[in-house]
């Protein structure tokens, strides 16, 4: 299966030194109303377990006359209309339950008869003093006067929305305040986007002498819109801008304006805003403002009172309500601007649209030279060369290698990460790890050979193709095997003759596997795909059939609402369909056969390829240059290697033979 793509010391914090000698702070803890009447259900359960734990068990009277006649009770305590004691030994001995009892009594009816009972049966009695009758009122008031008083500081308090208040607190932002002192990103930790860095220094320019661009009369941008991929910098440039920039700066996601009661996200924006203008000069980053700023409509957001369109009105409102001189700049960041609504994305709210798009060549080395700087690197680690690997990989990928390289290098205790971790880095990051373990059939493992063979070939023999990198039948993720090529620089254009070598390159893995294995397998669905894709792309996009001429047959993908509507719909007839599936089969066989050809006058080559692939594994470029000039590999295979390592773990070490 083949897959195409497409440091200095650690330099510490200003402020670094200072830290380390200050003693951090101990974390404050601040109970909410709801810890309280968590806290004070918890006493309630413990007083009712204490009085379960005492064991006091409650009897008739009937049963109490049945115990004091059986002389199962020495003395009791009378008190108003009740009467406590404990059983004696005998009592206990002969009954289950607790020891001691209560029995509650009417003293006009049984107390007549009290007296003369326990006289008769020789059972001390003591009278207690009655209870006063405001202990009694107290006794039945005291625990509704807890529970108002409880209730009232935890939720009238709040409902008037106070500092800290619940209910009233849910229209107030959820903003983050941020100030150059707490920031610790600057532009120095921003690679790869230095049109998109420009831009925006100029925005922190204009926050710091606006003065300087209304001499001319210039008026400062309202809003700037960074557009981009998942994970190229729209954040991290935002934080940078925090970094530079001497002002407040107010961040806040999209999400945060959301939530379950109507009205709360507007009425967050209102308060957002209203602090941004008290402060000014300041500046305002909306985190993925797609999740509020979709186009409204029915087919969108769901209706006129939806919450998120009530939400996206308010900050409508307020950017254009925004005075000549009101220093506040908002800065918002989205993947998605297809979807954002125009009203949003018009100028004089969001004057500026800066693209932060997927580096290149340089702007990938630049990314992995920042990353590197916070690990060890090898003096011969070679970052140019995993730059060219990794076309289309964004700043987050870049960083996620240069990590991965750094775990899987202190996983083999190595003093630096090598080149060979961050090949290894890479291609965990975009295919996953390599599944050494699994067992894999023989006839299996020669068919991934030979078909990961005819894919090098090819790769290797075409000029238009990209540069091989390595091959390998080791499994990755979903894969049994992979080629993996080398761009020597970023393709900004395909042209016709490198997209007809990509589909000779697809098409060759199915090809070895028929000509050599008498058999074809599944390992080649994901090349179909691949090659089918392309060449649609080329016909229908590209334009790069002479029968149907430049013409675009794809659907439009732009801001155009119907593509919501009916995403199916197609805009040529049945007819130019027909010619459409014509034209990519026409392409498909005629690289099929180019390539079929070109294995056919190479078949011992690729034998040869195939069985150094079974043997060693893994070949690089250089291994299969030997192989495809006639050369014969000398190296130690994957086997040599482990049973290397297994001496070397089974050898005792010195001290140990000294002593036997």
């Amino acid at each position: 299966m083949t897959n195409y793509q497409k440091e200095k010391p650690v330099q510490p914090p200003r402020d670094a030194q200072n830290r380390k000698d200050k003693k951090p702070s101990l974390p404050s803890y601040k109970r909410g109303p709801f810890t309280w009447l968590l806290i004070v259900a918890g006493l309630f359960i413990l007083i009712m377990i204490v009085q379960k734990l005492q064991g006091v068990e409650e009897i008739f009277w009937t049963e109490f006359v049945e115990h004091v006649k059986n002389s199962h009770i020495d003395s009791v305590t009378v008190k108003d209309t009740e009467i406590t004691g404990e059983f004696n030994e005998t009592a206990r001995s002969q009954r289950e339950g607790s020891g001691s009892f209560v029995v509650y009594f009417n003293p006009d009816v049984q107390g007549r008869t009290l007296d003369k009972l326990l006289q008769e049966n020789n059972v001390k009695y003591n009278i207690a003093p009655p209870r006063m009758w405001f202990w009694n009122l107290i006794g039945m008031i005291l625990p509704i006067i807890i529970l108002v008083g409880i209730f009232y500081f935890m939720f009238a308090r709040n409902l008037r929305g106070g500092a800290g208040g619940m209910l009233m607190s849910f229209g107030r932002s959820r903003h983050k305040l941020q100030s150059k002192d707490r920031a610790k990103v600057t532009f120095e930790d921003v690679a790869g986007i230095e049109e998109a860095k420009e831009e925006v220094a100029e925005i922190i320019e204009f926050l710091k002498n606006p003065k300087k661009f209304q001499r001319l009369g210039g008026r400062i941008p309202r809003g700037v819109l960074l557009i981009g991929p998942p994970g190229c910098g729209k954040t991290l440039l935002a934080k940078a801008m925090a970094g530079q920039a001497d002002v407040p700066f107010f961040s806040i996601s999209g999400s945060d304006f959301v939530e379950m009661f109507v009205g709360v996200g507007a009425s967050r924006v209102r308060d957002l805003f209203k602090q941004a203008k008290e402060n000014s000069p300041c500046n305002i980053f909306l985190d993925a403002v797609d999740a509020i700023g979709r186009k409204r409509g029915a087919g969108f957001v769901g209706g006129g009172h939806d919450e998120r369109e009530q939400t996206l009105n308010a900050i409508l409102v307020e950017m254009d309500g925004f005075d000549t001189n009101d220093q506040v700049i908002v800065v918002a960041a989205t993947n998605r601007a297809d979807i954002l609504d125009h009203a949003l994305t018009r100028p004089g709210r969001f004057d500026r649209q800066v693209v932060v798009p997927l580096p290149d060549l340089k702007g990938r080395l630049e990314i992995l030279n920042v990353h590197a700087k916070k690990i060890k690197m090898a003096p011969d680690a070679d970052l140019q060369k995993v730059a060219r690997g990794t076309p289309m990989f964004s700043g987050a990928d870049l960083a996620a290698i240069i990590n991965e390289s750094a775990l899987a290098a202190t996983m083999t205790n190595k003093e630096h990460v090598e080149t060979s971790d961050l090949e290894e880095a890479r291609d965990k990051v975009r295919w996953g790890r390599a599944r050494k373990s699994r067992v894999i059939d023989e006839k299996e493992k020669v068919i991934t050979a030979y078909h990961e063979a005819g894919h090098t070939l090819v790769q290797s023999m075409l000029e238009e193709a990209d540069p091989l990198h390595k091959v390998s039948i080791i499994p990755r993720g979903p894969m049994g095997g992979a080629t993996f090529a080398l761009p020597e620089k970023d393709r900004t254009m395909f042209t016709k003759r490198y997209c007809m070598a990509l589909l000779q390159v697809c098409f060759a893995g199915r090809i070895a596997e028929e000509m050599f294995c008498d058999d074809i397998s599944s390992g080649a669905q994901s090349d179909i795909q691949q090659a089918t894709r392309i060449a649609r792309q080329m016909i229908l996009t590209w334009g790069m059939s002479k029968t149907l001429g430049p013409i675009s047959y794809e659907p439009d993908t732009g801001l155009d609402n119907k593509l919501y509507f009916m995403p199916s719909e197609r805009e040529y007839s049945e007819k130019t369909a027909e010619e459409i599936d014509n034209e990519v089969k026409r392409v498909t066989d005629e690289t099929y056969k180019k390539a079929k050809e070109l294995i056919e006058a190479n078949k011992e080559k690729l034998e040869k390829i195939a069985k150094a692939l079974l043997k060693y594994e893994t070949l690089d470029a250089d291994d299969v240059k030997v192989i495809l000039d006639g050369g014969d590999l000398d190296k130690p295979t994957v086997g040599d290697l482990l049973a290397a390592e297994q001496a070397k773990t089974d050898q005792p070490e010195p001290q140990e033979e000294q002593q036997q």
